[in-house]
């Protein structure tokens, strides 16, 4: 027997006796098979080329699992609180996404104004208004109903690329639409937080927009001064390097307004921004073109691989902290984010259609609006100081929407 088929045996046996023993006295014992079916099903789709594009799905799935089982070992190590690494790696995920980008990749506003104007309307439209009634119909505490919405007031994230690209869909509108809502995100995230959780849970606008300038827009830029500097045919440098520059100047104004510390304690973070964000990706870009000779296609390849690695922990950790709360409102919460991830699809792609947009455009609209970044709203939960409440919406969510996008990009990718 081939081992990918022996090992999905195996899982499903697991999976079964898992089922069996939820309805005996052994109910406490039966985490165990669990973990052992989802492991074995995330070996067997990683193994089987069919199911590739399910198995990192399933690797989280089965990490959350173990979380959930074994919680106090994701939460620290010693004196370390493992909350700490959410942040940075948030910031290396949207680093990578910015290396990978250029100032072309927002061409597509001029080519496919229509398509970028549509999908943003439904990225900043369906999805929180969604949330907010699913809320309200389920009953949640606070601020658990409050981190439904900030999911659906996120920008979309790599995922939606990932998924257009499967689905044979725009995947150039989509990485447009993606680099537009998350450039908005500063500004529209805390604006519909306001407006949809503002009575739920206290929202800091200007607080909230710093902190997702901290997390996602410098980190881009970042991403961004790599990428120009490691094409030598890149032209006007020095131009677009001051452009990034201000963007973070901007930040550090934005976290004067909201903090009212000292010129003098404003000024060193600036300096440490620009250091960070500007000077080290600059210097890495030289470092880079000199010891790796250019290799882009390698560079990727390790990049997508700290991503996959940093949304995984950053859901596991964020599953281990918020266990308790969990496991009151699991089964009720994941069918909360899976009526609001499918609304987000069919009516992406309805509005979409009603509009008379082409066929692939409605696909990629569809994945652009249902798959959200929930690796931001997770930062901004810790930011919150409610990483265990406000937080779990989004650990909840991304799973999810990874098994239902690859499931839905995989059904478009045979269907003309």
């Amino acid at each position: 027997m081939p081992l990918p088929r022996a090992l999905f045996f195996v899982s499903a046996c697991s999976l079964t006796i898992f089922v069996g023993l939820l309805f005996t006295h052994l109910a406490e014992h039966a985490h165990s098979f669990l973990i052992v079916g989802l492991l074995g099903l995330a070996l067997s789709a990683s193994l089987n080329p069919r199911f590739k594009g399910f198995a990192y799905s399933f690797w989280i799935i089965a990490a959350v699992s173990i979380s959930m089982s074994f919680p106090q070992y994701f939460l620290g190590f010693g004196d370390f609180n493992s909350k700490n690494l959410i942040i940075p790696l948030l910031q290396i995920i949207m680093f990578g996404m910015g290396s990978q980008m250029s100032l072309s990749d927002f061409k597509g506003i001029i080519k496919m104004p229509k398509g970028v104007a549509v999908g943003v309307l439904c990225q900043f439209s369906i999805m929180p208004i969604i949330g907010f009634m699913i809320v309200s119909v389920f009953k949640f505490s606070p601020e658990i109903a409050a981190g439904v919405i900030l999911v659906g007031s996120s920008p979309s994230g790599l995922a939606s690329n990932v998924m257009a690209f499967l689905a044979k869909a725009n995947l150039a509108l989509s990485v447009t639409l993606t680099a537009v809502a998350t450039l908005l995100s500063p500004v529209m995230t805390p604006f519909l937080m306001k407006l949809f959780a503002g009575q739920l849970i206290e929202i800091e606008f200007l607080k909230m927009m710093t902190s997702i300038f901290n997390m996602v827009i410098l980190p881009i830029c970042a991403g961004l001064i790599f990428n120009l500097f490691s094409n030598s045919s890149n032209q006007k440098k020095l131009i677009q390097l001051t452009s990034y520059s201000l963007i973070i100047t901007l930040k550090n104004l934005l976290a004067y307004l909201a903090s009212k510390d000292g010129l003098d304690s404003i000024f060193q973070a600036l300096i440490k921004d620009l250091c960070i964000f500007a000077l080290l990706p600059l210097i890495g870009a030289y470092l880079f073109k000199s010891l790796a000779n250019g290799r882009k296609d390698w560079l990727e390849k390790v990049l997508s691989l700290i991503s996959m690695i940093g949304i995984a922990v950053i859901i596991t950790v964020i599953t281990a902290a918020g266990r308790d709360s969990l496991m009151d409102v699991g089964l009720l919460l994941v069918l909360a984010c899976t009526l609001h991830n499918l609304f987000g699809y069919t009516l992406g792609y309805l509005f979409s259609k009603l509009l008379r947009m082409d066929e692939k455009d409605c696909r990629t609209i569809a994945l652009e609006v249902g798959m959200q970044n929930s690796g931001l709203a997770s930062g901004l939960a810790l930011q919150m100081g409610k990483m265990a409440t406000v937080g779990l919406g989004p650990a909840v969510f991304g799973p999810l929407m990874n098994i239902t996008g690859s499931s839905l990009a995989t059904w478009w990718r045979n269907k003309k």
